[in-house]
């Protein structure tokens, strides 16, 4: 029998283990409109966190000699009608754009993998009733449902708020920024978790056929066992490229309820409601619109080059 050579022996040994992770991210590293949507997230993100520190103004002061001011070395973004800096302004948005996206997407994702894998895995009549909920779900008006929401809860609360305040003296009670974050995350999360639901229970009917599955129902593991440790990771990798898109959605979603006054309102910064006001006079101070319009569009373009990035990296026999 002849030898093996020693150079052939050496490369097998020196080739690193397959690891799914790993080949991801050296997939992700080649697509180029991915990595520049992963560095603006990764900026936007660093300004949402550090961001309101860094600004040489606060959000909220006024300088009234220096109304609707053009963009400057002074104010970047120039300044709005009550001599607000902008470019402060819109540095906060961020902060109340990521904020709402994660919280709404945590929220939704949770709900969706929860009732997903339910119905994907123990079949009916659990399948039947939840995917007649999602139906249900998303057969609603996403803007009357939020809509609804606000109109109907949003008085009671305050007025609440303002009970308690009035027998404890506690300032937390008068500020109702929280009231207005309570809804939305609220609301946004009742019409967000139905997608996530319907990818968590495709993926859990492919996954609950396969052989390692089998094998542990054999074993006499518990399905609860079973779907905590072998059937929710293995469908973690579709719903992870579903959540990047999905911070992107609902930021574009905030925006647009705070836009139409549903959503988070003034005082407290939000691209929506900045677009709102800037869109009243952009004939004659286009800077007020362009500016939040312009790190909306930004931050979609981002998230949705890096969803797409991810989901080439994760699942390589869907890419072209």
């Amino acid at each position: 029998m002849s030898a093996i050579p020693l150079s052939t022996v050496e490369t097998t040994q020196e080739e690193p283990p397959v690891n799914l992770w790993r080949d991801a991210w050296h997939r992700l590293k080649r697509n180029k409109l991915a990595l520049f949507g992963l560095v603006v997230v990764l900026i936007l993100a660093f300004a949402a966190i550090f961001g309101p520190y860094l600004t040489p103004y606060d959000y909220l002061s006024q300088d009234l000699q220096a109304r609707n001011a053009a963009p400057s070395l002074q104010h970047l973004f120039g300044t709005d009608d009550l001599g607000r800096d902008v470019f402060s302004r819109v540095v906060f948005g961020t902060r109340t754009a990521f904020l709402v996206a994660i919280v709404v997407t945590l929220i939704a994702v949770t709900i969706g993998l929860v009732l997903g894998a339910i119905a994907g895995f123990f079949g009916n009549p659990f399948d039947s009733a939840i995917m007649w909920l999602t139906d249900v779900t998303m057969s609603v008006p996403n803007l009357l449902l939020v809509v609804v929401i606000n109109a109907s809860l949003k008085t009671p609360i305050a007025k609440w708020m303002e009970a308690q305040y009035m027998a404890t003296l506690n300032p937390f009670y008068r500020q109702t920024i929280w009231v207005d974050f309570f809804l939305v995350f609220g609301s946004m999360a009742l019409i967000s978790w139905p997608p996530y639901a319907r990818l968590v229970r495709a993926q859990v009917l492919s996954i609950r056929s396969r052989p390692y599955i089998t094998a542990a129902q054999a074993l006499g593991l518990s399905n609860w066992i079973i779907m905590k440790r072998y059937v929710v990771p293995n469908a973690l990798g579709p719903l992870i490229v579903s959540v990047s898109a999905g911070l992107g959605t609902a930021m574009v979603l905030e925006s647009a309820f705070s836009f139409l006054g549903v959503g988070v309102n003034p005082p407290t910064p939000s691209w929506g409601n900045m677009i709102s006001d800037g869109l009243r006079v952009w004939q004659h101070y286009p800077h007020l619109l362009a500016a939040p319009a312009a790190v909306l569009g930004l931050a979609s373009v981002a998230f949705s080059f890096l969803g797409d990035g991810l989901n080439d990296a994760l699942n390589p026999r869907g890419s072209k």
